[in-house]
């Protein structure tokens, strides 16, 4: 079989390495007579899996001891929801940053439960630029600060983070998580769906700190109490045991293969290739996003005409290169370069770049 790039948003693509493991041990796993998916999660073998999975993520993003790794379910999008409804009091607000589209979301849902305060709004700039960091001010007195990352839709990524003294910061890091060094220490809270760098769909990491678990309220149903998931070791339900398996096995691969210095060499590279294209010939291609804020994890492009994207889709597709349309929503063209996105496919697109503005220029 060929492998093709993919190039698609998420579920993303994964290391073959892990693949390949996946395949081997998917219906005999290491000789137990069973598929790991077929085992109780209470099972030593599964346990095993669960909590060195959880020790990579504390070793790989340098988590300090005062914090909890959380392995949940439902997505960033539960998490619009469990956040504010365990940190924010009754007579508590939050601040906010909206980037975009999966800022957009997070903001629906929080001013459902609890008051917001908006500090910076991307909507006059269609949501292509972020302010500087060091000029957000947080309310002395809100209960934290939320940011997006990387905007997977718009292409757009904070590069720096925030100095909010003691306002805790609140990071939803889906599609940036694990591809490059995080000062976690500066954050309160960090949650990501996996379905971008860490394996498939399935599984969300949430990283809290000792402080804001504390005031996780008793009076939530029980899946949505932080302090329950910490207690039970995120075993208080049946966990995603296949999605949790193959996020342990990417971790593995993330630490074979240089950690997150590594990673974030990779991603400059990779992100380098296609952004040079799109500069050298900015008659051709334009990116929307202000340089000083393009995602180094979804690189965002229009062509001249949507005649034009289509064609480009369409003929990257029969070059092996798939999932590079934009999303609907904005439209032209994206392409996801996460983690497991080999350095030959960021070469592999670039190329065929040069060669469609050389066809069609």
């Amino acid at each position: 079989m060929t492998r093709k790039f993919n190039f698609y948003a998420g579920p993303a693509t994964l290391p073959l390495p892990v693949l390949e493991q996946i395949r081997d041990e998917f219906v005999d796993y290491k000789g137990m007579g069973l598929s790991l998916v077929e085992t109780s999660h209470r099972s030593k073998v599964y346990d095993e899996i669960h909590h060195q999975a959880m020790a990579l993520v504390h070793e790989l993003l340098n988590v300090p001891d005062r914090y909890k790794v959380l392995f949940l379910q439902g997505g960033a999008t539960l998490q619009f929801a469990m956040v504010p409804l365990n940190l924010l009091g009754a007579e508590d607000h939050c601040d906010f940053t909206v980037s975009g589209a999966w800022a957009k979301k997070a903001l629906a849902d929080t001013t459902k439960i609890g008051r917001v305060n908006v500090l910076f709004d991307g909507a006059a700039e269609n949501y292509t630029a972020l302010p500087d960091a060091a000029s957000l001010q947080a309310s002395p007195d809100a209960a934290y600060l939320h940011l997006t990352s990387n905007e997977t839709i718009g292409g757009i990524q904070w590069h720096d983070w925030p100095d909010t003294g003691a306002v805790p910061v609140v990071a939803d890091m889906s599609s940036d998580i694990l591809s490059r060094r995080v000062p976690v220490e500066k954050f309160g809270l960090i949650y990501a769906g996996a379905q971008k760098n860490l394996g498939p769909a399935g599984a969300t990491i949430v990283i809290i700190r000792d402080d804001l678990l504390a005031k996780s309220r008793d009076d939530l149903p029980a899946y949505l109490n932080y302090k329950i998931h910490a207690k039970k070791d995120s075993m208080y339900n049946t966990p995603p045991v296949f999605a949790v398996y193959a996020l342990k096995l990417v971790l593995d691969w993330i630490k074979t293969n240089g950690g997150l210095p590594e990673m974030e060499r990779r991603a400059d590279e990779r992100a380098d290739a296609i952004y040079n294209v799109i500069d050298t010939y900015s008659d051709f291609y334009r990116s929307p996003v202000a340089k000083k804020d393009r995602s180094k994890m979804n690189i965002v492009f229009r062509l001249p005409t949507e005649v034009l994207e289509k064609q480009f889709v369409s003929e990257a597709e029969a070059e092996n290169m798939l999932g590079l349309k934009g999303h609907r929503s904005v439209g032209g063209c994206r392409a996801s370069v996460y983690n497991s996105m080999p350095l030959e496919g960021a070469r592999a697109l670039a190329s065929f770049m040069e060669m469609f503005v050389a066809k069609y220029g």
